[in-house]
């Protein structure tokens, strides 16, 4: 089998010069025009967490509201979370 395309390809070497040269000039198009995203996202875990309780200081509502909700999203691999408590 792979005779009959080495065969196949010394009969037709023009066609297999045309052709590697199409592609080559195709994968230096892509290179050029096809945007790529080379550097990964390696930012921190955003949680974005509002939580209006009168009369508390950001202390109580960090320990009592924000820690616990940020601290179970993180266990179920919740990436992004945007959490809108009213208490």
């Amino acid at each position: 089998m792979i005779s009959q395309w080495i065969d196949w390809c010394a009969r037709n070497r023009f066609l297999v010069f045309t052709g590697t040269l199409l592609l080559v000039l195709v994968g230096i198009w892509a290179l050029r025009h096809i945007p790529l995203d080379a550097l990964p996202d390696i930012s921190d875990v955003e949680v974005i967490i509002h939580t209006p309780w009168t009369g508390q200081p950001p202390s109580i509502i960090e320990d009592q509201v924000t820690y616990p909700i940020v601290s179970r999203a993180s266990t179920n691999h919740v990436w992004r979370l945007l959490c809108l408590c009213r208490i």
